[in-house]
């Protein structure tokens, strides 16, 4: 069995094997993807120029350009504009004229029709004689030929006798027969191809009767782009409905050469003929065109302004005896298409290239034997990475791959710039130098790695062993494993992790020996020598207050200098307050100079085993959450992590206090100071709630306001979760009791209506100085929470508008649907009342929190809050004790009694049972000081 079990895995490991794994998944990725196939297409575009072909110089251009269309105007021009263009050049002896532009639709001046209808009304000018008649006559005929730039166009394409111009078609497999068959003057220039073996079209557009009657030839201007968007290839010819219409470029070669389209043949599925030019193409009369590179700067065809020709700028003597292109290339007129010849060539150039190609045999083929070629070569390939390459030494088969690799790419380079032909050679290519790739990496990891395989186990359990002993708090002995270790960057964090455990204990002498050792491999191992440095100033360091949980005191430093602990990047400055499990610390960022509040919590001291991890997640969920938002009324997190020890979180510090103290009557704000800041704090929660993050401990403990700078920030995100659905778990019952809403009571899932609630008791507190429930016993005050209807607050405030009473009852709604459904809605209510209120404190206040204008307050019946009585779900209060008592997960401190007796007082301060359920695992905000169990 075990020979067997031998035998196995050295067939798994073999490079054979390796190497069959390695042709099958190059080839799957092959099939799967396009990234060999670009690979092929940009050597083919780099080969395929590089070639000493030259253009034609019989081929000229003249572009539609910015500055023609500047001159002339915008586009599209009146069509004598055209005619004048075609007269000049006709008149120059041009050999051949080619107009890309379309002529799909007349070109009829308004002026015409009534020029004609004046011609109706003094009937034929031609026979009137003498007089007014005669002269009137005159004017019309003259106008009516001034107007009608269709016919001048027409007539000056008839007298030149050698203007082309274009059609465009809809590639597709026709069915039925065509709705409209080309016109008797577009056959003129087809071809029959009933053996189909052009591409075929199902729809096409032709020029007007008079343009087209008038021009020498029409032919098809589309371009076949392949999948990256670069043209590379030229339909000869397009089928429409049996009828080959010939591309611009062929129909030009052909004029040029005085040739009609009768003189072009159709060698099917393997070329193109005119004349005794025979165009090699595929089995769809696809040719590969040999496109041009420019030279010293120049492009392969120079481009001559339309404007500067038919303003004489430049003689029309210079297209004599010329294949004149006519274009656009201005901005938002021309096309530009990727070619092998550059990114942006306009439709005129890219005839003149593929013209050029044609007139002088430069096209490029792919011979029939090229894919027998290509699988060859593969096949080779493959054998030699399977067969040969396992047979042969790291040195050796660096050279024999790298040789066949250069001779793959010069023959395909070579076939492609000299002998025009195409063979497909990349992806062989690629498939070699992958291969030998992964077969040298596997031979490194199996065979080179395994040499040191005995020395580094040796290494790494020592290493092991000095991680345990640190664990056991045997540092000395711990050191002695380490310094056995060869030195790597994993054993550097230990050894700086040590060195830390070193200073903790106040052996600084012992944390310098170690940074010495470390600094021994790479003394500028990030921050070691500044470590170093400081290790030996403590060595005989007093320490002035802190202790070794926390770095809250100060370090007395020989020449009397204070050095400042530090939190990650972070130097701690002092102590804002303290808090049931953790110490909250005004910071500063020493590099850009952010002051921050630092909560921190000493998980290892209050926690171990999976109640530490547990509990190291909760706290690192309120960064997580609360750093996902960004608005300006909520506490910005900016940092998170763990170090002494110290888990931590960096956030926004904040000026003013808390509104706990707000809530009690005698201290109670203003009535419009209120509204502002229960807005501010619904538009913050419509804006968590839309992020997926409910709060689920609103409460005014929660919320920070400077009654300075009049602003409001919401906190302590801690225990706040995602409310994605996969997610979000019934039975957990987070929060503070007087705040809960009836469903947060009863432990089921909550949405942001729930936090509403909690804002809607904030608000009835702030308001009346008093909560809208109380009892004498937990159970009795979750009992009205879950069962009676919120108060109205007129009885307890009467002088209380009945719209912002009926705001109030909304809010405090028993069930979730019927109470409000967005902090925006909320906010838009609490801003109609703020506008309401009369006085010239409220104007000001409105004023100042930029409330006016708000939308008016939607309307409620004030029997909601009775209603809600009989809506409510029945509660008991001995299930709310085991209920809550025993909710999974909740708070810091689960093994405190539940004390059904305790009193929640009139203000609902939290007591000793609400600790139990907060889940704020620092138990501080950045407000130094202020727990859950401030009143």
């Amino acid at each position: 069995m075990a020979t067997s079990s031998s035998k196995r895995s050295q067939f798994w490991r073999a490079d054979w094997f390796v190497g069959v794994l390695v042709v099958l998944a190059v080839l799957f990725l092959h099939g799967l993807t396009d990234f060999f196939g670009t690979l092929e297409r940009r050597y083919y575009d780099f080969a395929s120029t590089s070639t000493s072909r030259q253009p034609s110089d019989r081929i000229a251009i003249i572009a539609i350009d910015d500055q023609s269309i500047a001159n002339i105007g915008r586009w599209p021009w009146t069509r004598d504009v055209h005619a004048q263009l075609i007269d000049q050049l006709s008149a120059a002896k041009a050999r051949t004229i080619a107009h890309t532009a379309f002529f799909f639709e007349p070109q009829t001046d308004r002026g015409l029709v009534f020029i004609r209808k004046m011609k109706e009304v003094l009937g034929d000018p031609s026979v009137a004689q003498g007089g007014v008649n005669e002269q009137l006559g005159k004017v019309i005929a003259d106008a009516e030929v001034a107007l009608d730039t269709d016919a001048k166009l027409a007539t000056s394409m008839t007298r030149a006798g050698n203007v082309l111009v274009p059609s465009v078609f809809a590639l597709g497999v026709p069915q039925g027969r065509p709705d409209n068959p080309l016109p008797a003057y577009a056959l003129k220039s087809a071809v029959d191809d009933p053996a189909n073996f052009s591409l075929p079209a199902v729809r096409g557009q032709q020029p007007i009767e008079m343009i087209g009657s008038a021009a020498a030839g029409i032919a098809h201007l589309n371009q076949l782009p392949d999948v990256d968007g670069a043209v590379r290839q030229e339909p000869l010819l397009i089928n429409y409905f049996g009828k080959a219409v010939p591309s611009m470029s062929l129909l030009v070669a052909a004029k040029s050469l005085n040739l009609g389209p009768a003189d072009i043949r159709l060698n099917v599925g393997e070329s193109v003929q005119i004349g005794k030019l025979v165009i090699r193409t595929d089995d769809s009369a696809l040719m590969l065109p040999q496109f041009y590179k420019g030279r010293e700067g120049r492009p392969a065809f120079a481009v001559d302004s339309f404007y500067d020709v038919i303003s004489g700028k430049i003689p029309a003597s210079k297209y004599a005896d010329k294949i004149v292109i006519i274009g656009a290339t201005a901005a938002g007129v021309g096309t530009q298409f990727a070619t092998p010849a550059g990114p942006g060539l306009s439709p005129a150039e890219t005839i003149a290239h593929i013209t050029s190609s044609i007139l002088s045999e430069h096209f490029i083929v792919q011979p029939v034997w090229g894919v027998w070629a290509t699988l060859g070569v593969l096949l080779l390939v493959a054998a030699y990475l399977v067969a040969g390459l396992p047979r042969l030494s790291a040195g050796k088969a660096a050279i024999v791959t790298l040789v066949l690799f250069v001779v793959l790419l010069v023959i395909e380079f070579s076939l492609l710039s000299v002998a025009a032909k195409w063979l497909q050679l990349v992806f062989p290519a690629a498939l070699l130098l992958i291969g030998h790739l992964a077969l040298t990496t596997k031979r490194f990891l199996m065979t080179e790695a395994g040499k040191l395989k005995s020395d580094e186990e040796s290494a790494e359990t020592n290493r092991m062993m000095g991680l345990a002993l640190q664990g056991q708090g045997q540092l000395d002995m711990a050191f002695d494993r380490f310094r056995r270790v060869p030195f790597t960057d994993a054993l550097m964090d230990n050894l700086n992790n040590l060195a830390l455990d070193f200073e903790r204990k106040r052996q600084f002498n012992k944390a310098q020996a170690v940074y010495e050792h470390m600094a021994s491999y790479n003394k500028n191992h990030k921050d070691l020598q500044s470590k170093l440095n400081r290790a030996k100033n403590l060595s005989e360091t007093v320490i002035l207050g802190g202790s070794g949980a926390h770095p809250g005191g100060t370090m007395l430093l020989d020449g009397g200098g204070v050095e400042k602990p530090m939190l990650g990047r972070y130097q701690v400055e002092k102590e804002l307050g303290k808090g049931a499990m953790g110490v909250v610390y005004l910071g500063k960022d020493p590099k850009i100079g952010r002051v921050v509040a630092i909560k921190t919590m000493a998980l290892s001291q209050e926690f171990e085993g999976e109640e530490l991890e547990d509990a190291r997640g909760r706290f690192f969920r309120e960064a997580e959450t609360a750093g996902r938002l960004q608005h300006q009324n909520i506490v910005t997190i900016f940092d998170a992590g763990e170090e002494h020890d110290l888990a931590y979180i960096a956030m926004e510090f904040l000026k003013g206090k808390d509104l706990a103290d707000v809530t009690k009557s005698g201290q109670l704000l203003p009535i419009s100071r209120v509204l502002s800041i229960v807005a501010r704090v619904a538009e913050a929660l419509a804006y968590a709630h839309r992020q997926n993050v409910v709060h689920r401990d609103i409460k005014p403990a929660n919320i920070m306001y400077d009654f300075d700078g009049d602003s409001v920030k919401v906190t302590d995100f801690g225990i706040a979760r995602i409310t994605d659905s996969s997610k979000t778990k019934t039975g957990m019952v987070l929060g503070t009791p007087s705040f809960m809403s009836p469903e947060q009571i009863a432990g089921k899932k909550v949405d942001g209506r729930s936090d509403l609630y909690s804002l809607g008791v904030m608000l009835f507190q702030m308001l009346a100085g008093v909560l809208p429930f109380r009892g004498d016993s937990m159970a009795e005050l979750m009992y009205k929470i879950a069962n009676e209807p919120a108060p109205d607050i007129r009885i307890i405030r009467n002088e209380l508008s009945e719209k912002l009473a009926n705001i109030v009852a909304l809010s405090l709604s028993k069930r979730p649907e019927t109470r409000y459904q967005d902090g925006d809605q909320f906010a838009a209510d609490l801003r109609a009342a703020l506008a309401e209120l009369s006085g010239e404190a409220a104007a000001s206040l409105a004023a100042v929190t930029g409330v006016a204008g708000v939308h008016p307050v939607q309307e409620k019946t004030a029997a909601f809050a009775a209603k809600q009585t009989t809506e409510a779900a029945p509660f008991d209060a001995t299930v709310a004790q085991s209920a809550v008592a025993g909710a999974p997960g909740v708070g810091a401190t689960q093994s405190m009694p539940y004390q059904a007796t305790q009193a929640v007082d009139a203000a609902g301060a939290t007591t000793a049972y609400e600790k139990t359920i907060v889940d704020h695992p620092a138990g501080a905000g950045p407000r130094g000081g202020d727990t859950d169990t401030k009143p």
